[in-house]
């Protein structure tokens, strides 16, 4: 076991650090090339839903590092990818990446207008910027979930699966309700990559519902 000492860290620098260096899955992450860890949460999720496809049209929001891109570009071979972030990317082979707010209608007239059809999935990691505020922090990555939600109405086919982050916390209920309102299927699911201490889950949710009109949103 390594333990790491060193005076000039804090005591939460210290723990944040000795947990990476004994994480597996941050070890991992380097041996197979992913740019973060969360590559092996997207990496799970697909082989218990197996919602991957090699034509599978995707469009990955908040894209950046690029992990989820990087694992979806080893499944889908015929299909289209793009990724969406406000921060920069770096380039990934048969990864098209656009830089801008997906709430920016110029931004999501663009992702409209790459696909040729309707998207097959719509996978979001996005989560708020940290304040140290761990409950405003949670409530603000639920409004992304929400806002991811309402915007990809139009372009996700009927049959289509949308696969976001969001963290458990007051917001959680106003998503699940959405969510089984919106789609026939909602399943919440907490990878094992995932950490135990973490509040993050993922919500799963496949086929638009028939009794549900977008349009209207």
């Amino acid at each position: 076991m390594i333990k790491v000492k060193n005076k000039k860290f804090k005591k939460s620098s210290q723990k944040w650090m000795s947990r990476q260096l004994k994480d597996p899955f941050v070890v991992n992450k380097k041996n197979f090339g992913y740019r973060s860890r969360s590559a092996f949460k997207l990496i799970e999720m697909n082989k218990k839903f197996k919602f991957l496809k090699k034509n599978t049209f995707l469009l990955d929001l908040g894209s950046s590092p690029g992990s989820w891109s990087q694992v979806v570009t080893k499944i889908i071979t015929k299909g289209k990818i793009l990724a969406v972030d406000i921060k920069p990317m770096e380039n990934i082979d048969n990864v098209n990446f656009l830089k801008g707010d997906l709430c920016d209608s110029v931004i999501y007239e663009k992702i409209c207008a790459y696909f040729d059809k309707k998207v097959d999935v719509v996978i979001s990691d996005m989560a708020a910027s940290t304040s140290g505020n761990k409950d405003l922090d949670s409530y603000r990555t639920g409004e992304l979930c929400l806002r991811a939600m309402d915007l990809v109405q139009n372009i996700l086919h009927k049959d289509g699966v949308f696969l976001s982050k969001l963290f458990m916390g007051s917001i959680f209920i106003e998503i699940h309700k959405k969510a089984n309102k919106y789609f026939k299927k909602v399943v919440k699911y907490k990878p094992l990559s995932s950490r135990k201490e973490s509040k993050e889950i993922y919500i799963y949710c496949k086929g638009i519902s028939k009794s549900f009109n977008f349009s209207k949103v």
